[in-house]
């Protein structure tokens, strides 16, 4: 068995990167495990012996899993195991299959399943680009028909420089998160968030990651010559041309008149007419059994006419099927303060698209906290993204967040996060939630216009507005036509979803997907140019709403101030068994919040409240200060004294020389235990003992009461 293991190392952005098979998980179709310095991933293929039958997509799956044990830790919760997928691996998952999926032969219908498991993380290099990279490995080198191999690559930039596949600590600094997919001389994939950076060094980095892909592209074919099987037949759907030909004569004319209706539902309502009146021709004509076997035939006919139709129309008359021009933004408007009871809210409506944008503003314990495979971490910034059935007219389960909801939730939080002040600025946890409404195309970019719009309105300081454009893609007969802000059936029967969002400034996010095989340098550079223009359109259209963040939050949000303190006090300001601090906040109705470096966050919707607090806390941490006169308790009394609190749990010495000017035999003669005094501090020892005086703090009362009252004589 040891002879039939392949293990082949290249240098990958100056770190050994190697391929193995043969050893692990030999019995699935094809098997990689890539290691790049202490990371390691296993990454498996599988496909079904049958094709799926009844359906008209490819059924690829996809699943990135992270094994706690590959960072040294131990899954939380009651059971101890790993359960549903992080966030971060859904949207892994999401990454890997995207490039692959459309290479793929058209009408393979048998399923395949990729499982990329993480099983050692340095926390030093990042196991996505792996997983890519060994999904692209293990399906080269099984029976599974794919038209790879593929690689990615991930890029920095960090002083304007480029940095490829960036230790996980070098993203702290950089600029710009890029990851990219694709093949020697064509882009696949390409998801970026970035700070603000222009469209030119935008294709700089991509041209970078396009010339790094082809170099491990080469590699990772002398590692297929060496591992691949022989590719199996499988048996393909594959149109039935006199079923496609009866469905044009019948219907084309039909059709085209169909897709010229501006409205989606008014459109969609006729094409549904006309498949019900195709679908009823052909079980008239066929018998029962043959008409069962021919549906999904008839269904995938019906959908090549749509198809046609569409691409043929905007290549040959430049027309789109609601009669926009190729480079058109459909109507936009925008509304803010749409909720009455809410921190910040705003209503963003582009066509038949709509997103209700709401900002919450929260405190420290509002948080969410990430324990993934890097260390534990708290963000106080995220969106969240939901597309409910009724946006599109439908009927359907509702269920929690999908993978879809996530990605696009990601992306727009990707896109604002770079205007987002830092919490020294700002101190709030601020949340985020895209409702949409309605939806036809780009929802993720009107989801992103909503969001700025409800952050201006909340009072969020935001460096400047954010705004988003969907461009999609035909290519006809050698030519390509990019069509600008796409509709969800120029998406669906298209070559491309380009998402770009940026401010007047620069990109903020990139997001494209393609369902061909590649697009070249001078198709992208022409599709970030009209997403630019079109980004600048839909600005000023916001701007015209409301132009900068409003200088207050609302009165109906928390307020918070914050105090610094030394970090030896905060245990003084906490008190045994959090006695002080659960003190303050009963009495003020304020709730605090204390990190490790004396940074105390106080929160109300009450802005004396927050006084008083704050007035309690300085109290706590005040230093005994020579001279000063303070109100004190006495606590004890002993036969040479008594000892007095003068400030919160710090006491002096009141010895019984220091009572009054005239000699005192008995302490209780003057005063007694819980009596409130004046005391003077006339001695602070080098350890921190602090020494009182009842007769010189009256001796300066008094002298305060002859000057005020000499100043009122004059």
């Amino acid at each position: 068995m040891k002879n039939n293991v392949i293990r082949m190392k290249t240098e990958f952005a100056g770190r050994e990167l190697i391929l193995e098979t043969g050893k692990m998980a030999k019995q699935a179709n094809g098997s990689v495990l890539v290691q790049y310095g202490g990371t390691v991933v296993l990454a498996t293929a599988t496909v079904s012996d049958e094709k799926k039958e009844g359906i008209d997509f490819f059924p690829l799956t996809v699943n990135f899993v992270e094994k706690m044990y590959a960072a040294g830790k131990i899954p939380g919760g009651f059971f101890k195991r790993e359960a549903r997928p992080s966030t971060t691996a859904t949207l892994t998952s999401r990454l890997i299959d995207r490039p692959i999926r459309p290479l793929f032969p058209n009408g393979f219908r048998n399923e395949v399943q990729i499982i990329i498991t993480v099983l050692s993380y340095d926390k030093i290099n990042s196991p996505d680009i792996l997983g890519m990279i060994g999904a692209s490995a293990a399906l080269s080198i099984s029976e599974i028909p794919f038209n790879g191999p593929i690689a990615g690559v991930n890029i920095g930039m960090i002083d304007n420089e480029f940095i490829v596949n960036p230790k996980i600590e070098q993203f702290e600094d950089s600029k710009l998160e890029l990851s990219v997919a694709g093949k020697e001389n064509t882009l696949m994939m390409v998801e970026a968030g970035a700070k603000e950076v222009s469209e030119e060094k935008m294709v700089q980095a991509l041209e970078l990651a396009q010339s790094e892909i082809a170099k491990f592209i080469k590699f990772q074919k002398e590692f297929i010559k060496k591992a691949g099987k022989k590719k199996r037949e499988f048996d393909c759907d594959i149109s039935d041309e006199n079923i496609a030909k009866e469905i044009s004569k019948l219907a084309e004319k039909k059709f085209t008149k169909a897709l010229n209706c501006k409205q989606k539902l008014e459109r969609n309502n006729a094409i549904n007419e006309i498949k019900d009146d195709i679908f009823c021709h052909f079980e008239a004509q066929l018998s029962k059994d043959d008409f069962d076997e021919k549906k999904s035939e008839i269904k995938s006919g019906i959908d090549d006419i749509i198809k046609k139709i569409i691409r043929e129309q905007i290549a040959k008359k430049q027309k789109r099927v609601d009669g926009r021009g190729l480079d058109e933004i459909r109507e936009i408007n925008c509304e803010i303060d749409v909720l009455p009871f809410t921190h910040g809210s705003a209503l963003f409506t582009r066509g038949e698209t709509q997103s209700l944008g709401v900002v919450t503003l929260g405190t420290g314990v509002d948080e969410k906290l990430i324990d993934d495979l890097d260390e534990k971490y708290k963000k106080c910034f995220y969106f969240h993204y939901n597309f409910p059935p009724f946006s599109v007219g439908e009927v359907r389960f509702l269920r929690g967040p999908g993978r879809r909801e996530l990605g696009h939730g990601n992306l727009a939080e990707r896109a604002l996060a770079a205007v987002i002040p830092q919490s020294e600025i700002f101190p709030y946890t601020i949340r985020i939630v895209s409702e949409i409404l309605e939806s036809n195309g780009s929802s993720s970019m009107a989801s992103v216009c909503s969001g700025t719009l409800s952050l201006m309105a909340a009072g969020v300081p935001i460096k400047q507005p954010v705004a988003g454009i969907a461009n999609g893609l035909i290519i006809e007969n050698g030519k390509h036509h990019i069509l600008t802000d796409i509709i969800g059936m120029e998406d669906h029967y298209g070559d491309m979803d380009f998402k770009v969002t940026g401010t007047e400034s620069g990109i903020t996010a990139l997001q494209m997907d393609i369902k061909i095989e590649g697009i070249t340098k001078e198709i992208l550079v022409e599709a970030l140019e009209k997403a630019k223009k079109a980004r600048f359109h839909i600005l000023d259209k916001m701007k015209a709403i409301i132009e900068n963040p409003r200088t207050e939050i609302s009165d109906i949000a928390p307020h918070i101030e914050i105090m610094n303190v030394k970090s030896e006090k905060i245990g003084d300001i906490i008190g045994p068994q959090g006695k002080n601090i659960k003190a303050i906040i009963e009495e003020t109705g304020v709730s605090i919040d204390i990190d490790d470096n004396g940074v105390v966050h106080i929160a109300s919707t009450d802005k004396d409240s927050i006084q008083l607090a704050k007035k309690k806390i300085q109290s706590i941490i005040e230093e005994p200060e020579m001279g000063k006169v303070y109100k004190g308790t006495v606590k004890n009394i002993r036969d040479f004294g008594a000892f007095v609190e003068f400030l919160p749990s710090q006491e002096g010495l009141l010895h019984i020389s220091n009572l009054e000017h005239k000699r005192t035999t008995n302490v209780k003669d003057v005063i007694n235990i819980g009596d409130k005094i004046d005391v003077k501090i006339i001695k602070i020892d080098s350890d921190g003992k602090v020494q009182l005086s009842m007769k010189d703090a009256k001796k300066n009362n008094s002298e305060d009461k002859f000057s005020r009252g000499h100043h009122r004589r004059k």
